[in-house]
């Protein structure tokens, strides 16, 4: 006789499984960057090619050692995620960056920025930009000097110091150029905004157009990888931040438009702050969080001395997220306050 079904199947949660495990999406979340990096190659390179390596060789490496060093049985490279953060912090450096930096900041990244939380799922701030603070504040220099762009006539040529020797300066002046966020800053030019959307003008390896980033980002949304909350939590509060300051002055205070576009915003926002681990688990959190972020990045390049504040905006937000995750927790099911 055939066995029939149990009328009663006791199972141990969760009962709604997705799919796709950690790997895959840090798959998804690298093929959606492929746009952007392909535009920092096309307008950077070789040099481009040769800082994505070297930030990919000292993430990817220190976690292998650490790996080695505690003879963990999880293999925590397959995840993907070193390779991601080695890829990001890649896109935040200038493209003529000497590799040893390029590659110190990747082992920044993993060991302060994730190792030393516990590894993945443990860490506080996001670990590509707890990399590049780290470089900015080591090499303030070396993070500001910007090369210009070119075309893929100028593939094989390299940019600024690509293979000066660790801590040894450089006897070759590079030929370098201003970012929009800097002539805005220091000189009060407004950059065209074709140039700021396709990506024509000086900046970080994944500065090169914001509309490769958008492509990605929405790519992300769609397949349900990011929380759509956050970067549209930071375009709303620029918008508004950067319009009041832009209707007070026009000739002192730059456009919504010209935020939106230029630097790392776009970068930060879409792939950065919605790093699930160091940012808000609920939705309202979520809404503050990217609105804090939009309102510091504005903030700092308006008023601060740098003409950048992305990384400062979102790592300050991640210190925050804690906070957020409290205020912002709802009630738990048929709670009652006391009235006492």
């Amino acid at each position: 006789m055939e066995k029939s079904a149990p009328k009663l199947l006791l199972t141990s949660s969760p009962f709604l499984k997705q799919q796709e495990d950690t790997p895959a999406v840090m798959r998804q979340v690298i093929f959606s960057l492929i746009p952007a990096i392909l535009a920092g190659i096309y307008y950077f390179g070789i040099s481009g090619i040769l800082v994505i390596a070297a930030s990919i060789a000292g993430a990817v490496g220190t976690e292998w050692i650490y790996l080695i060093g505690t003879k963990k049985k999880f293999n925590s490279i397959k995840d993907n995620t070193a390779l991601l953060t080695g890829l990001l912090l890649a896109l935040t450096l200038p493209p003529g960056i000497p590799l040893w930096m390029a590659f110190l900041g990747g082992i920044v990244a993993i060991a302060l920025g994730k190792l030393i939380f516990g590894g993945i799922g443990s860490n506080i701030f996001n670990p590509a930009l707890v990399g590049r603070a780290f470089l900015q504040a080591s090499f303030p220099v070396a993070l500001t000097t910007w090369s210009p762009i070119s075309d893929f006539s100028g593939i094989t040529q390299l940019r600024g110091h690509t293979f000066a020797l660790p801590f040894v300066q450089s006897k070759i002046d590079a030929i370098t150029a201003a970012t929009p966020l800097s002539q805005m800053k220091f000189d009060s030019h407004l950059t065209e905004l074709t140039h700021l959307f396709f990506g024509s003008s000086a900046g970080s390896l994944g500065e090169t157009g914001a509309i490769f980033l958008l492509l990605g980002g929405i790519y992300m949304v769609l397949r349900n990888y990011i929380n759509w909350r956050i970067p549209l939590g930071v375009f709303f509060m620029v918008i508004i931040f950067a319009s009041v300051l832009h209707g007070v002055d026009p000739v002192k205070f730059a456009p919504a438009s010209f935020h939106l576009f230029s630097g790392g915003l776009m970068l930060g926002a879409i792939f950065m702050a919605t790093d699930p681990v160091s940012s808000p688990i609920t939705h309202k959190g979520c809404w503050i969080f990217g609105m804090g972020i939009g309102f510091l990045v504005v903030l700092i390049r308006t008023f601060g001395g740098l003409p950048e504040g992305v990384m400062y905006a979102i790592l300050l937000m991640n210190g925050v997220t804690p906070l957020i995750n409290r205020v912002t927790q709802p009630p738990i099911y048929g709670y009652v306050k006391s009235k006492n």
